[in-house]
C-alpha cells in the first residue's frame, strides 16, 4: 500500500505540473555508494551456504545514469521527476564458523550486486543556484547478482555468482533528498541519500532496507 500510495501522488503531481507549464530537460550519471540497514545478513541466509558464518557488511560501488525533467511551479521552486538506472547492493565478509576450520586461516567475500530503474519525483527550491530538494522515489530491481569467494591459507577455494533476484523485493518506496546547484551554463552537481521504506528480501521476513548516496553531474538543455 506503501508504494502503490506513492507512485499515484507521484504520477499525479508530475502530469498535472507538465500539462500546464512546459518542462525542460537534462541527462546526469554519477556515482553511488550503496548499502543495507538493518537485518543485511538474514536476509542471504537461503542463498549463502554458509549457515554458521560471523559476516560483516559493507558498501557496493557502483553508478547511475539516467534523464530528468525541470517543471517550474514559481519563481525559485520546481518539480523534478527523474528515471535511472542505478547499481545498489552491498558485501559482506567475514571468517568460517566451523569446527573443521577453527584453526586454519578461512575467510570468504561476497557482494550482491543489484540493478534498479529508480523513479524520483523531487521538489525542489533554487536559491541563486544553490538547490534543496527532497521527494518520493519507487525503484524497480531489474536484476540481483551474487558473487561469493571463499579461501583457506590464501587458497581460493570457492569462486561462485549466482542469480539472487528471486530472493528480494522487486518493488521498493522510498524517499530521497539532497543538495545541488546549478550553473549558468547547464551543468549542475548534486548529491542525494535514498532512504529505502520497503523491505528487501521477498518474503518481507526480516528488516533489511537499501541505502544509497549517490554524488552526480548533470546537463540540462
Amino acid at each position: 500500500m506503501k508504494k502503490q500510495i506513492l507512485l499515484i501522488a507521484s504520477i499525479a503531481i508530475s502530469t498535472i505540473a507538465i500539462a500546464q507549464v512546459k518542462p525542460s530537460f537534462g541527462i546526469r550519471a554519477g556515482l553511488s555508494s550503496a548499502g543495507m540497514q538493518g537485518d543485511a545478513v538474514n536476509s542471504l541466509k537461503n542463498t549463502l551456504d554458509f549457515a554458521n558464518n560471523m559476516v560483516t557488511t559493507g558498501y557496493r560501488t557502483g553508478f547511475f545514469a539516467g534523464t530528468y525533467a525541470i517543471v517550474p511551479l514559481a519563481d525559485m521552486v520546481s518539480l523534478e521527476p527523474a528515471l535511472y538506472y542505478s547499481q545498489k547492493g552491498y558485501g559482506l565478509k567475514g571468517s568460517l564458523n566451523t569446527k573443521a576450520t577453527e584453526f586454519l586461516s578461512t575467510s570468504f567475500k561476497a557482494q550482491l550486486n543489484s540493478q534498479f530503474i529508480d523513479m524520483p519525483v523531487l521538489l525542489k527550491a533554487d536559491f541563486n543556484g544553490f538547490q534543496l530538494f527532497a521527494g518520493p522515489q519507487l525503484s524497480y530491481l531489474l536484476q540481483a547478482d551474487l558473487r561469493a569467494t571463499a579461501g583457506v591459507l590464501g587458497i581460493n577455494l570457492l569462486n561462485r555468482k549466482m542469480d539472487a533476484t528471486n530472493q528480494f523485493n522487486r518493488w521498493d518506496a522510498g524517499v530521497t533528498g539532497g543538495i545541488g546547484y546549478q550553473f549558468n551554463n547547464g551543468l549542475n552537481v548534486m548529491a542525494a541519500y535514498d532512504y529505502g521504506l520497503s523491505k528487501a528480501d521477498a518474503n518481507k521476513s526480516f528488516n533489511s532496507y537499501n541505502r544509497s548516496f549517490k554524488l552526480g553531474f548533470g546537463f540540462g538543455f
